[in-house]
């Protein structure tokens, strides 16, 4: 599944609410957009997850304009406003109410075989706000791939959060490499620092390095990976229940 943002943007230059920019995400390939101010990253996230329509431009999925194939695909990960947990949340708490949203029993036992498997557990009592950046992107998008359908995620400014770049990135390099699909939306440092990053990730079946593009994308070679799920009793678990 490779995801597309040609040319997407809101507004007319200068000083747009999002200026045009490109990039190609695909499974084991991430797709990096940089953008800066407040407003710009919640506005690439929407477009990019087809919850927003761009002014100008066109996102893509595998090759075809399609915006519910792109919403039912493509979760939102701790998008300001619209998919992110309350600071004062307890991980504990953000695993239980999700399951509850999803219609799951949020038993203590199913939200710790959750933690378990993510080898987070001493972190269960612990403010979101609290925990280190990498930690928080796991969480979140590991719940968001237990949504049914859902198979790429679109991660908006982990940055903003603090930590090391190469912390947070290890987590978007794992999940990319297991074929899943990521987008990542970050600062204009941050990304720069993710660029050189990018030549960690192997993509399964090919020898090329991976790469991302921020302008003038070019074709990308679309790999299969395992199922990225994690154990569960079932199998929708929304990420965007908890803003």
């Amino acid at each position: 599944m490779t995801l597309e943002l040609d040319h997407v943007g809101i507004g007319d230059e200068p000083g747009a609410p999002l200026p045009v920019v490109s990039a190609v995400a695909a499974p084991g390939r991430p797709g990096v957009v940089a953008v800066e101010t407040e407003q710009a990253p919640v506005l690439a996230s929407l477009v990019a997850g087809g919850r927003m329509r761009p002014e100008t431009g066109r996102v893509l999925l595998d090759g075809h304009d399609d915006a519910a194939a792109v919403r039912k695909a493509f979760a939102l990960v701790d998008t300001p406003g619209v998919a992110e947990p309350f600071p004062v949340m307890t991980v504990r708490r953000i695993v239980r109410e999700e399951l509850a949203f999803a219609e799951q029993r949020p038993s203590r036992e199913h939200v710790d075989t959750v933690l378990d498997s993510l080898g987070i557990a001493h972190y269960a009592d612990t403010h979101v706000q609290r925990v280190p950046t990498d930690v928080r992107v796991r969480l979140l998008v590991e719940l968001a791939l237990l949504r049914d359908g859902v198979t790429g995620v679109v991660i908006t400014s982990p940055e903003r959060h603090g930590g090391a770049v190469e912390d947070w990135f290890a987590v978007v390099r794992d999940v990319a490499r297991r074929g899943t699909t990521v987008v990542l939306v970050t600062s204009k440092a941050a990304a720069a620092t993710v660029e050189t990053l990018l030549g960690t990730i192997e993509t399964p079946g090919t020898d090329e390095a991976p790469g991302t593009q921020t302008e003038d994308p070019e074709d990308v070679a679309r790999t299969d990976g395992d199922d990225p799920r994690l154990p569960s009793e079932t199998t929708t678990l929304p990420t965007e229940a908890t803003a």
